[in-house]
Formats: C-alpha cells, sequence, structure tokens
C-alpha cells in the first residue's frame, strides 16, 4: 500500500516556528512530528510514502531519510504549490502509483482506523472515500454531508456559511488511480474546490472515524497536541514521561528548577535554578536562566531567556531570540528569530516583534 502525504504547505500559521524549519519536522513532543504520521501509516500496512515537499523539502528528506521502520520513502518536490491535488498527479508522473492508494494531509496528528476506512472503500465501490470527524466548531473547516449510506452529498469548502453537519474533511483519503484523471496538469489544483465536487454523486463516499484527530496547523493547536500526546490520549510510541508527565531530551541541565507539568524541554537546554517551566515547550539549545517563569508558550531552538523573566501563556518565542532578564513577552505574543526582548521591557499579549527587532523597555517619566 502506497501513501502520498501532503507536507508542501509554508506552515505560516505557525511562524515564527516555521520560519527556518519546516512543518513535516518541526519537533513535536521531542521528535520530527511527521514521524508519527508515518509510524501511524505503517500500523496500517503502508509500506511506501510518498511526500511531496517544497519549502526546505532538502531538509525533510536529509532528517527523514529513504527509510522509517521498514516504510521506503520517496520524494517529490513542488518546484511551484501544486495545490491539495497537483502533488498527487505530479508523484504519479515521478515514480508511478498503484491502483489504489492512499493522500494524507500532512500537518494532522491522528490514530483513525485507516484499515476500516480501506475495508469500507472496498465494499462501497468506490471511486475515492474521506475520511471524516466530527469537530465542536466547524469554522475554519471544509464541511461534509452525507446520505444515511455514507454517499457525499456536497464538499462545502470554508463557505462562511452555517453548517450542515459538523462532520468535516480530516484529510486521509483512499482513491482509485482513475481519479487522477480529474487533475488538470500544470496547474495547481484543489481536491477540495475543484476534484471531490466533481465526484459528487459519481462514487465519492464519506468515512465518519472514530479515534483521535488534530490539525497542528497553528501554535494553540501544537501547544494541544502536544499536551495529548504526553497525557497518551493519541496512539503513540512517546518514551516513558516522568513524575509530571513531561519530557526532558538527552544532556539538559535542570538541577534546581521545577520543570512541569506536561512539558517537553528539547536536547541540551539549561534551565536555571528557580526556573519554572509548565505546560511548554522548548525546543534544543535553549537557555532559561534563573528564577524565570515560562508558562504555556513554545520556545524555538536557540531562544534565550534572562533571569526572572516571564514568557506568559500562549507566546511563541522564534529561534535564536532573546527575552533579556527581568523582561515580560505577553500571552499570545509572538517574537519572530532574532528578535531581542530588552532587560525589563514588556511587550503586550497579542503583539507580533519583527524578525531582527529589538523591543526597549519603556522610559521611566519624571
Amino acid at each position: 500500500m502506497q501513501a502520498v502525504i501532503l507536507a508542501g504547505g509554508l506552515g505560516t500559521r505557525l511562524r515564527p516556528l516555521t520560519a527556518s524549519v519546516p512543518k513535516p519536522i518541526l519537533p513535536l513532543a521531542g521528535r520530527p512530528f511527521l514521524t508519527f504520521m508515518l509510524d501511524w501509516l505503517a500500523r496500517h500496512g503502508v509500506d511506501e510514502a510518498i511526500l511531496s515537499c517544497g519549502f526546505l523539502g532538502e531538509a525533510v528528506e536529509r532528517v527523514l531519510g529513504a527509510e522509517r521502520r521498514g516504510m521506503r520513502l520517496r520524494y517529490v518536490t513542488e518546484e511551484e504549490p501544486l495545490g491539495t491535488a497537483g502533488p498527487v498527479a505530479l508523484a504519479a508522473r515521478s515514480g508511478g502509483l498503484d491502483d489504489r492508494f492512499l493522500v494524507l494531509n500532512g500537518d494532522v496528528l491522528t490514530d483513525i482506523d485507516l484499515t476500516a476506512e480501506l475495508r469500507r472503500h472496498e465494499r462501497t465501490g468506490a471511486r475515492a472515500t474521506l475520511a471524516l470527524t466530527a469537530v465542536e466548531d466547524t469554522t475554519g473547516y471544509g464541511v461534509v454531508p452525507t446520505t444515511a449510506d455514507g454517499h457525499v452529498e456536497a464538499f462545502l469548502e470554508k463557505s462562511g456559511e452555517p453548517a450542515p453537519t459538523n462532520r468535516i474533511n480530516a484529510g486521509a483519503y483512499v482513491l482509485e488511480h482513475e481519479v487522477i484523471d480529474l487533475i488538470p496538469a500544470g496547474r495547481a489544483v484543489s481536491f477540495e474546490r475543484e476534484v471531490f465536487p466533481a465526484l459528487v454523486g459519481g462514487g465519492l463516499y464519506g468515512y465518519l472515524a472514530a479515534g483521535y484527530w488534530i490539525d497542528i496547523g497553528t501554535p494553540e493547536r501544537y501547544l494541544e497536541a502536544t499536551h495529548d500526546l504526553l497525557a497518551g490520549v493519541v496512539e503513540s510510541d512517546l518514551p516513558a514521561r516522568d513524575e509530571s508527565g513531561s519530557l526532558i531530551g538527552r544532556g539538559c541541565i535542570t538541577s534546581g528548577a521545577r520543570i512541569g507539568p506536561q512539558a517537553v524541554i528539547g536536547d541540551h537546554c539549561s534551565i536555571g535554578a528557580g526556573t519554572w517551566v509548565d505546560r511548554s515547550v522548548l525546543h534544543e539549545n535553549v537557555m532559561v536562566e534563573n528564577d524565570a517563569h515560562v508558562a504555556g508558550s513554545v520556545l524555538a531552538a536557540g531562544v534565550s531567556v534572562g533571569g526572572g523573566a516571564r514568557v506568559e501563556a500562549g507566546a511563541v518565542v522564534g529561534s535564536r531570540a532573546r527575552v533579556e532578564a527581568g523582561a515580560v513577552v505577553g500571552s499570545g505574543a509572538r517574537i519572530e528569530v532574532d528578535a531581542v526582548v530588552g532587560s525589563g521591557a514588556r511587550v503586550a499579549p497579542g503583539t507580533v516583534v519583527p524578525a531582527g527587532a529589538r523591543v526597549a523597555p519603556e522610559p521611566i517619566v519624571r
């Protein structure tokens, strides 16, 4: 069984984390995100994955290599963005696809039962079967109403109108090879807006999947997925967590610091005495000095946080940025790569500090 993984997006909603690291290999719970998807596919019999890459694709191939636990990995490169369907036609031209194959959105963490979806596809004789998942809030998702027997009635992609169902496209498709003929060559093509609407009434089925599912495309959902992995809510083979439910990487210095609950500390981080890191993710080589507090936030590789500084819930600090002693990064703020929040400065909640910029403290008026 082959699977095409759509991994060519820029990951703009995850900036500044994806400013220098492509989303497929962004660290999630201490390892490249896409390894969770590859392991999930292997559990359901996939033995070859074709990764369609774009931005920094060579880095994806360098990190993931040619094989993952017995699964062959093949790469195709989108020289120009090809949408969600164009990469499948590219994969077919670049090395061939089987008569039946899977297509997966490359920004989803899930443990839904692909084997059951494949069985449903075979029973119905479908040309395409879409995994669907039910969500409380359909805002930002394509919704897919179906008949009682699974026939897709419409494919309504982020219209802004009241949704007729809470079942959304989960980004896991079983396709027959003939569907490739519906993908025009030479331009970007959308499954959601072009190919699937053309298949309504012509062999397009939905499969309501049980299990865990989350799109990690925003910092908020990235953190949520991290906490769910640490809590064992989603199937994975993460190593054992400590008594606080946290993961601490290799070569870390944490003596005198309070780590957890549910924190991930990447390799070779240094956390000073009296510092508290809770429900946060630190990528590799992060330094946090004494008596700081990092709460519910994400610090990318090479970030430094000075003594007594605070990084508040929902904040994201890009690689190599500095938060100097006594500074405060407000909730939901974004500190881009190489930016500096000066000693004693305050970044208001929700503020974006551009790459390389410096935030100085407010002058004291006497």
